[in-house]
């Protein structure tokens, strides 16, 4: 059974979605995704969120926002209440489930990378808990010979072994043959998908594989919606978001998907490293990655090796000016529990519940990330720092100091139970150096301890007469 949506997502479907219940033709009064981004940040403003444009104070609410978006089309759009029935009816029948920015659920790994070009929406079918657990992506192009096809399915099984989640598109060619290979060995995939979703949960060879929480389907595109070139464009840094490592299995220069994607992901979002095959005969397209910065991959052959290839850093680690931030945005590190707001959240006003704040154009690219004031406070989850600072006045202590003494018992919460590298970065929302530079100390200092099987550190337990 699919959970039911929430009035904020009703709100922001009706605004940018197509709402296609088999036959029929999208309202050409449609939000685009820069229309709703706006939209969004003006209703955050006027301290409103999207379900207050359904509420019976709606008209006074659309009066306000007639700078940002006509009247007159929004009332049109959020007068298809009977057409959202229908395809709510169609998508529960199918075990789709849909979640916007302003759920809880949402995947915070979309959330925490792409900020507000998250997709407004995410449609799915499947476990949602397998978005949150990262793994290796694997892309290439659709028409490959059937050498590299076994290539492909050889590091999906050999992901399914080391218990990590494969992270691919669902085209056919490459990214098929990764989610053939993990899943015949009993792995789990995550598939993010251009179009067609209906159709393709719907396979009665996916199915089980649904059901049973071995795979899950999503889209940011309509359940309904055929092929379209810049969808495909669009949904490839969705694949990287969701992963902490990626490989190119092949790929074209200059176009095509699979390249636009590597490309965005080495020379601007630089979510992760991205390897490129590095056996059998090679192509313009691979070596034209590894000039801008592609790292070979190093063919592990069993487990072990190919848990290192988490552990690469990625080429923002020591770039990025924003490494270490989260950390006093507002929010408590591994905890939804929101703590005293910061300067810019003060002057712009009070926080709406469900919707993300979102900074202007002007800023985004300098300030801290966004703060997360999407999640309903758990105050049992709220994290004082207990590190020991007494051995000299705080006001002599370094940034770096200082820092470590903040994050230190969020650490260790989130370490109750093992957690990778990466896994630790997205969730600090730190680069991979950083986080490893933290853990090491906290291993070197016999807090932490790093295990092979589940692979990852974990708060050492301390043993009786120790």
């Amino acid at each position: 059974m699919t959970p039911a949506l929430s009035p904020n997502t009703q709100a922001i479907l009706l605004l940018t979605a197509p709402l296609i219940a088999g036959r029929g033709s999208a309202s050409p009064d449609l939000l685009s995704p820069g229309e709703y981004k706006r939209l969004a940040r003006h209703l955050r403003e006027i301290q409103h969120q999207p379900a207050d444009l359904v509420s019976p104070d709606a008209a006074e609410i659309l009066r306000a926002c007639q700078p940002v978006i006509e009247e007159g089309r929004l009332q049109r759009l959020l007068g298809r209440g009977f057409l959202l029935s229908q395809v709510i009816e169609r998508w529960q029948a199918r075990a789709i489930w849909v979640v916007s920015r302003a759920d809880a659920e949402y995947p915070r790994r979309l959330k925490a990378r792409l900020r507000e070009d998250a997709p407004a929406v995410l449609y799915g079918c499947g476990d949602m808990a397998l978005l949150e657990t990262g793994g290796l992506a694997v892309v290439g192009s659709r028409h490959v010979d059937d050498a590299l096809i076994d290539y492909t399915m050889t590091i999906g099984r050999l992901a399914a072994r080391a218990g990590s989640t494969l992270v691919s598109g669902g085209a056919k060619g490459i990214d098929q043959a990764a989610m053939r290979g993990a899943l015949e060995a009993g792995g789990k995939v995550c598939g993010v998908l251009a179009d067609s979703l209906e159709k393709t949960t719907m396979n009665r060879e996916h199915r089980n594989l649904l059901l049973d929480g071995q795979l899950v389907l999503i889209s940011p595109y309509d359940p309904s919606a055929g092929f379209n070139v810049g969808n495909a464009m669009q949904r490839n840094k969705l694949i990287y978001a969701l992963a902490d490592a990626s490989l190119v299995v092949s790929s074209d220069v200059s176009k095509g998907g699979t390249w636009a994607g590597a490309v965005e992901q080495l020379d601007k979002l630089k979510f992760v490293p991205v390897f490129v095959r590095s056996t059998g005969e090679s192509s313009a397209g691979l070596d034209a990655l590894r000039n801008k910065g592609a790292l070979p991959w190093p063919n592990p052959r069993d487990v072990d090796a190919f848990e290192e290839v988490f552990n690469v850093p990625t080429p923002l680690a020591t770039t990025s000016p924003q490494v270490g931030f989260s950390l006093f945005d507002g929010t408590a590190v591994g905890s939804t529990t929101p703590m005293a707001p910061n300067v810019r959240d003060t002057e712009a006003g009070p926080k709406v519940e469900n919707e993300p704040f979102i900074p202007s154009d002007a800023d985004s690219d300098t300030q801290p990330p966004v703060v997360d004031s999407e999640e309903p406070p758990a105050a049992s989850n709220a994290v004082t720092p207990t590190g020991d600072t007494t051995e000299q006045p705080q006001s002599e202590m370094t940034p770096a100091e200082l820092l470590f003494s903040a994050v230190r018992a969020s650490i260790q919460t989130l370490l109750s139970t093992p957690m990778k590298e990466a896994e630790v970065a997205t969730a600090l929302d730190v680069s991979s150096a950083q986080a490893k530079a933290w853990l090491q100390r906290l291993v070197d200092e016999g807090v932490l301890e790093k295990q092979k099987k589940p692979a990852g550190y974990i708060v050492k337990q301390k043993r009786l007469f120790e």
